[in-house]
């Protein structure tokens, strides 16, 4: 078994993959999917979200060799979760087989405009100052995230959710801080990665992940019609687009041969 680590974004836990989980198993052989929830998220919600994509990365680098998980991995991570993925991979490439980021922003290569539509400053802006209730929680952000038609399914889950382990106000500013702070290295990480994006993305710009990927020399691959949490809208097709990225690599390593050949 290969260990995926799937890291979800801002205020999410691992119940928002969803079917994406067993859809991803059924498609990439051998793999061992580890969804873990960042500090203030889900189960650890009564803990402090770190303001540093860097401490997260410390703390989910910890929390699997407690667990039993040894390196290397592979990491999907959508989001914020792209870039802990992303810094992971920069930092301790020793660790990683491999990088997926979904619908990912970095600076210094996008724009805070483009890193955040505008056209949701003002929706965001009242539930954060304002407050609202977990329906309405839970309904913008799923509006915002996903094109699909199924959502009206979906959210009843999404608000028993937040109720059983919501998120603080502190906890989900410190993870936006986190993330507005971040800013990705000059140099692309060395494990091989694959950006996938989705073209209809109406929270973050999909120009952000097309100059990630010409910037680090990486594979994309771009979905016609899904939102921004392109897991839940096609989880489907980004099992197989990493099950082809992975059998490109496979045979990219045969057709190289062994070291010194």
């Amino acid at each position: 078994m290969t260990s995926w680590i799937f890291l979800r974004g801002l205020s999410r836990e691992r119940r928002h993959w969803g079917e994406f989980i067993a859809s991803f198993q059924a498609e990439v052989s051998g793999a061992e999917v580890v969804a873990l929830d960042l500090p203030g998220n889900g189960s650890r919600n009564q803990f402090p979200s770190f303001t540093r994509v860097g401490d997260m990365v410390g703390w989910c680098r910890r929390e699997l060799a407690a667990r039993g998980f040894r390196p290397p991995h592979y990491l999907l991570g959508m989001s914020l979760g792209a870039m802990v993925a992303a810094e992971w991979a920069s930092v301790h490439p020793e660790d990683i087989r491999g990088c997926v980021l979904i619908n990912a922003s970095l600076r210094p290569y996008s724009r805070f405009y483009q890193r955040l539509r505008p056209a949701n400053y003002s929706a965001l802006f009242k539930l954060a100052v304002l407050g609202g209730s977990d329906d309405e929680w839970e309904s913008t952000i799923l509006r915002i995230t996903s094109n699909s038609k199924s959502t009206a399914k979906i959210l009843p889950s999404w608000i028993a959710w937040r109720r059983e382990h919501p998120v603080t106000r502190v906890n989900a500013l410190r993870q936006l801080l986190a993330a507005w702070r971040y800013r990705a290295p000059a140099k692309p990480p060395m494990p091989p990665l694959l950006v996938l994006a989705s073209a209809r993305d109406a929270l973050v710009d999909v120009q952000c992940s097309q100059d990630i990927a010409t910037r680090w020399q990486a594979r994309y691959a771009e979905h016609p019609a899904a939102g921004h949490d392109l897991p839940l809208d096609d989880g489907d097709w980004v099992a197989k687009q990493v099950s082809a990225w992975l059998g490109t690599r496979k045979a990219q390593s045969t057709l190289a041969g062994p070291a010194g050949d």
